[in-house]
């Protein structure tokens, strides 16, 4: 047996840092945390300093037995998980549950799984650090407090099944904020002047009036005057400039240049980066330091002097700007830089060269630019034109890597190239001039890696619980992330051309989007609720200020205990306060006005199943007169729907027409849009509106779907309909109830027998209900 046991905590780590060891050592996983805070009111002893129990999970019970046996047969134990306040926890929850010795018990940390790495923590142990123990413990119970009080309170006042949280309710607000701030947004139109003329060699230049009109008037008359003028080169100034690139990645950064770039979530994003660190790849994937180590600015160093050479090298060290950063951690970066491959995984991959490009570009030089700014004047006309362009006179780090920007919120400026040869005083052809109507955009909804930008701005969450705040908020049912095609819009155009002005009409698309965050429903009157009744919870700077607190407990400043009182006592005065509220005032229903065919009133409120609208009461004592309801569509809003949106909801259900004798109905449901014939359902794409779609279009989606499914089929059994052969994604399977079943290799589908079918069910386990290794939060 192995004098010394390591406990990392994954098996993927345990298996790369076992190759550097030898044979002394043996390297194991616990699989995460091996303890919590159990189900239920008794978790925490509020009477008696918020002490917490805490229970070891039903799925580690068999991970302990075996850790304790190897604990048992080691004459020493490194507890080796994360450098962070998670990590210390996991290795305190280790040293407490197998009853380790202090004498034989010894704590490594690294940042990265590499072999000087590991070697140089083994060399140099500590002990366990309470104080970020204790840190993560007044998370833990602080969250656990806030989420046991809060969410019987939703349940009573609002709707059964609710949860809130101290971070992914303010997560939620920023949403539901900025959907209102849109909603809100009235848009603007200006009139925006853009000139182009003719240079020799069929060459032209492109030029744009500095200011923009408010009316089509105004622009109008800018053109008229234009009619038979001169234009001519005013001024032509050249002046250098400069680009600097990027710092490394932190967790935050590296998230939002994923989801630019890569088109990656949050949370994929950092499954990925996880798999890289545990592979001995990149370095620790949670920081929110910019800093490299002087060694890994070295190996940068070196991999650009012999790749691009010394012109290319500028040495440079970054300081971190978010509060509470820990700058004894590093930026993410590579363990070997001159490594460019890391991965067979295609999605690793690209990531890897993310992480390598940027923070070689890190170590870069200066990118170099010429910048010339043309001033154009127009005879008659006290406004000039500027055309303006750029030439990269040495690339530097713009060799390796350019930083994306989020592109939403603001106008794109046009790529500025170089400009034609050009000189003052110089006599311009006009082949037009151009005034088109443009409109003010309302704040671009959140993707997840900016809502993650905001929290960090914000101060607002940590590396560790920026991914599992915005998977919570969208698992929970409070934030979609979804697409939207965007609307048709006219817009209006002058053009002077040949002295001759014309004016036509154009129409562009607007407002579509991708992978964006919106609010549901409930979110909305959660977070209403939340705000009126429990405004230190979900205020900005309460949550921010928790954050520091927090920071304060791991440097040891401020006791735990003593910082969950301070915020206790006030909090819980405010859920005993909920139960004097009344749940007809909590804004979870609105009276939209009443049917003017039936005289009965609409109202639009929250239904067991989603956001509904109602027509009419049940009167007292006729209970045979029922409401009829209709479910909201996607991106409606109790709080906005109007009388006249919700009345045309209750033409729905509607029959389209008939189709071999039976009727086809159009209607929306839980999962949206959909159609229904003979009994079975046809879903609705985006493309199809359940009011509109009409007979001939429904018969053929109800025939394109029998046909996939026959295609899908390749075998069914008259004696027993609940087994067949079916084609899947992966290839044919047999079906056996809710039990899908493997066929071997060595089989052929068509081939298979009832009988085949059933010992082939019979062999296969019953799929195990998902239990779960928890995540760090």
């Amino acid at each position: 047996m192995s004098k010394n046991l390591v406990i990392v905590e994954s098996p993927a780590k345990a298996k790369t840092i076992e190759g550097y060891l030898g044979k002394d050592f043996k390297v194991t996983s616990s699989y995460g945390h091996v303890r919590d805070l159990p189900k239920g009111n008794n978790a925490i002893d509020i009477e008696h300093g918020f002490q917490p129990t805490y229970v070891v999970s039903n799925d580690k019970k068999e991970v302990i037995k075996e850790l304790k046996k190897l604990a048992k047969e080691a004459e020493m134990i490194y507890l080796a998980s994360d450098d962070d306040r998670e990590g210390e926890a996991i290795s305190w929850h280790l040293k407490e549950t197998l009853n380790l010795k202090e004498n034989n018990t010894k704590r490594i940390v690294f940042r990265e799984i590499t072999k000087n790495a590991i070697l140089n923590a083994i060399q140099n142990p500590r002990g366990i650090d309470l104080d970020l123990v204790h840190a993560q413990q007044a998370r833990r119970v602080l969250d656990r407090l806030v989420g046991f009080e809060l969410s019987p309170v939703l349940w009573k006042k609002i709707k059964r099944g609710l949860s809130a949280g101290r971070v992914q309710s303010v997560a939620v607000r920023l949403v539901v904020e900025r959907e209102r701030e849109i909603e809100q947004f009235e848009s603007k139109s200006a009139f925006r002047v853009t000139a182009e003329f003719l240079l020799e060699g069929g060459k032209t230049l492109q030029a744009e009036l500095g200011e923009r009109f408010n009316t089509k008037e105004e622009a109008q008359a800018f053109l008229e005057k234009c009619v038979g003028a001169s234009f001519t080169i005013d001024s032509l100034e050249k002046k250098p400039g400069k680009r600097t690139p990027a710092a490394p990645f932190t967790t935050s950064t590296l998230q939002q240049e994923a989801s630019r770039k890569l088109g990656y979530s949050v949370s994929r994003t950092m499954s990925l980066a996880q798999r890289l660190y545990e592979a001995g790849k990149i370095s620790y994937m949670r920081t929110d330091s910019t800093g490299l180590s002087d060694e890994a600015v070295q190996k940068a160093s070196s991999e650009i002097r012999k790749s691009y050479g010394d012109d290319y090298l500028q040495v440079r060290q970054y300081k971190t700007k978010s509060q509470g950063a820990q700058e004894a951690h590093e930026a993410i970066r590579p363990t070997d830089f001159s490594q460019q491959n890391a991965s067979s995984d295609y999605a690793e991959q690209r990531l890897y060269e993310l992480i390598w490009k940027r923070t070689i570009a890190s170590q870069m030089a200066e990118a170099r630019l010429e910048k010339t700014t043309v001033k154009i004047g127009i005879s008659g006309v006290d406004q000039q034109l500027q055309a303006s362009g750029e030439v990269v006179t040495f690339d530097g780090f713009l060799k390796v890597y350019t930083e994306s920007t989020d592109e939403d919120g603001e106008e794109q400026q046009e790529a500025k190239g170089m400009l034609p040869p050009l000189k003052e005083g110089q006599q311009l052809t006009l082949d037009h001039l151009k005034a088109r109507e443009t409109f003010s955009r309302p704040p671009a909804r959140y993707t997840e890696a900016m809502l993650v930008k905001k929290l960090e701005e914000m101060g607002i969450g940590r590396p560790s619980t920026y991914a599992p705040t915005i998977s919570t908020i969208q698992k929970r049912g409070y934030v979609v992330k979804e697409e939207r095609e965007g609307k048709e819009r006219r817009f209006t155009e002058l053009l002077l051309k040949k002295d001759k002005l014309t004016e036509k009409q154009g129409t562009e698309t607007t407002g579509a989007e991708k992978n964006k965050l919106s609010p549901t429903n409930v979110a909305m009157v959660v977070n209403d609720f939340l705000v009126e009744h429990f405004p230190n919870v979900i205020d900005f700077s309460f949550t921010a200020r928790v954050e520091k607190e927090f920071d304060e407990i791991a440097h040891g400043e401020i006791a735990w205990d003593k910082m969950i009182g301070n915020f206790y006592d006030g909090f819980h005065q405010k859920v005993e306060n909920t139960e004097n509220i009344e749940r007809a005032s909590v804004g979870s229903a609105k009276e939209l006005g009443t049917d003017p065919k039936t005289g009965k009133l609409v109202i639009a409120r929250l239904g067991k199943f989603g956001p509904i609208v109602q027509l009419g009461e049940t009167p007292e004592g006729e209970e045979d007169e029922k409401p009829q309801y209709a479910s909201l569509r996607k991106g409606q809003f109790i709080e906005s729907i109007t009388l006249e949106e919700a009345l045309e909801l209750f033409k729905l259900p509607r029959t389209v027409g008939t189709y071999e004798d039976k009727d086809i109905v159009a209607a929306v449901g839980r999962f949206g849009p959909y159609l229904r014939h003979d009994g079975k359902f046809y879903s609705l794409g985006k493309e199809h509106d359940p009011l509109t779609i009409d007979e001939e279009t429904s018969v053929e989606l109800i025939e394109a779907k029998r046909k996939a499914d026959a295609e899908k089929l390749i075998k069914s059994f008259d004696e027993n309909p609940e087994i067949q052969i079916l084609n899947g994604r992966w290839g044919p399977y047999i079906k056996a109830g809710k039990k899908n079943v493997k066929i071997p290799k060595d089989r052929d589908p068509e081939d298979l027998s009832l009988k085949d079918c059933l010992e082939l069910a019979e062999k296969t386990p019953e799929k195990k209900k998902r239990g779960f290794t928890r995540k760090k939060k």
